[in-house]
């Protein structure tokens, strides 16, 4: 028998191989659409065969997709999004941005509608503040989905509040993305549980306990209590956002309360997403079309994701840099923004466009930071304008296009937010309100320094090369 096995062995293994190699090599040709890529992976396959072709099976195969297709068929979709009028707003203001609402109005499910209020909230002290009054004011109901709800400080602020709302008679709802809720130890699962205080997980998966590169994680924040008042940005729940408190490791942060009939935008995504976790369809309590005439903005929400909602930001983002005219500036703290933006961005200061790029000199995913590292070079030598803040880390994520369109929500300008997670944004036309948000941006910028061609020239040989293995990387960042 051993005989026979080392008589076989050296004929099976080149077969295996080949056919192996083989069958890696037409998936490759037939599924990975970049050229580019394809091209690497054949290389990879041929020259490796077994080895190759595993690592392939591992890292090249998009499964995010076709997984997040099948997680789609099971949500169902079970809310109408409405069949409202979708009037061209006039956009007196700003009438060239009308291209961008009727761009958007073709990429979404939802309309453009007037009458919205939007108030910045700077940091966990402004935002948390008011989030805890909204919960501790809910009559009927309070809704509630995040990414990370640590069980510090501020979560157990944020679990009392809950439970208060649950004495009171208010039909309460919260949900937290299966990862993110690993990031402290106990989980606040417990609290919100022992508090009856209904909770659901979003996606859960056997990943480690925390893992900052899981795909197909809610990455949304979404606060709305009694149908007709939310909250939206990039705030998570954790005790370091609140500034004034001397936190150990203090993140700057900016989030919106938001009034109006795009409220309803807000709790139809969180009514999507509960339903998917918990199968649960909420009942009519949990619905308030909100009164127009709270303000004077134009906004519209934006669901994006792995699934048919996917490229949705995508689209806002290059129509707005597309339709600028005169600036535009992006604050994010995770900046790797894939080929086609980069292009849009460069595309935009050759056609005279004015593009600021707010980054944090501070970062807490050194890999990212190096990736976005090797970026800047192009980006400067075109001519953007590239500032780094100074003080902790600012985990806020905007984009304003010539002071009278505002991007706001959980997305960062990277392939994590625009491809591989959930999230939620919202369009925002209107000077007044962008102006305000500018003027946030300006006072980041207070004490920044802007990045030059002599300080990247200056970069030594070894980090230049740790910087572009990390860019290497970029897709699964």
């Amino acid at each position: 028998m051993i005989g026979f096995i080392s008589d076989v062995l050296p004929i099976a293994i080149p077969i295996v191989a080949v056919a192996v190699a083989a069958v890696a090599c037409v998936h490759v040709i037939l599924r990975v659409r970049d050229a580019r890529a394809a091209v690497g992976w054949l290389g990879i396959v041929i020259v490796l065969p077994i080895v190759g072709a595993l690592v392939y099976w591992v890292f090249g195969i998009n499964r995010v997709q076709r997984r997040a297709l099948a997680l789609w068929r099971r949500r169902e979709r079970p809310y109408p999004v409405g069949d409202e009028e979708r009037d061209r707003p006039s956009l007196s203001e700003a009438t060239h941005l009308v291209d961008l609402a009727r761009l958007m109005d073709n990429v979404t499910v939802r309309p453009l509608v007037p009458g919205n209020a939007i108030v910045p909230l700077i940091n966990g002290d402004e935002a948390y503040a008011a989030m805890l009054a909204a919960i501790d004011a809910a009559e009927t109901s309070v809704t509630f989905t995040t990414y990370i709800f640590d069980r510090d400080r501020a979560g157990l602020r944020f679990v009392a509040a809950f439970a208060r709302a649950v004495e009171r008679g208010v039909k309460v709802r919260v949900l937290i993305d299966a990862v993110g809720a690993r990031y402290s130890f106990p989980t606040v699962l417990r609290d919100l549980h022992k508090q009856r205080v209904p909770v659901a997980r979003f996606n859960p998966t056997l990943l480690p306990w925390r893992w900052a590169y899981a795909n197909l994680r809610n990455h949304r924040k979404i606060l709305v209590t009694d149908g007709v008042l939310g909250f939206t940005g990039g705030l998570n729940i954790r005790e370091g956002h609140v500034i004034a408190e001397r936190p150990a490791h203090p993140t700057l942060d900016l989030h919106f309360e938001v009034r109006g009939p795009v409220v309803a935008h807000m709790q139809r995504c969180f009514a999507e997403d509960w339903h998917f976790a918990t199968g649960e369809r909420l009942d009519d309590t949990f619905f308030c079309e909100p009164p127009a005439g709270a303000g004077e903005v134009w906004a519209r929400g934006i669901t994006d994701g792995p699934d048919v909602d996917i490229g949705k930001l995508k689209c806002a983002v290059l129509g707005g840099l597309a339709c600028a005219r005169e600036r535009v500036r992006i604050v994010t703290p995770y900046f790797l923004p894939e080929p086609d933006i980069l292009a849009g961005l460069m595309t935009a200061v050759l056609r005279g466009v004015t593009v600021e790029v707010v980054l944090p000199s501070k970062n807490n995913q050194l890999l990212v930071k190096w990736a976005a590292d090797a970026l800047l070079p192009e980006l400067v030598r075109a001519g953007c304008h590239v500032h780094e803040t100074r003080g902790p880390f600012d985990h806020s994520k905007v984009m304003v296009v010539d002071d009278a369109w505002v991007l706001l929500g959980s997305a960062n300008f990277d392939p994590r937010s625009l491809r591989l997670n959930f999230e939620f944004n919202i369009e925002c036309h209107g000077r007044a309100f962008a102006r305000g948000v500018s003027d946030i941006i300006d006072v980041k910028l207070t004490g920044s320094r802007r990045i030059g061609l002599d300080e990247l020239a200056a970069v030594g040989v070894v980090r230049r090369l740790r910087n572009g293995l990390a860019r290497l990387f970029i897709p699964y960042l």
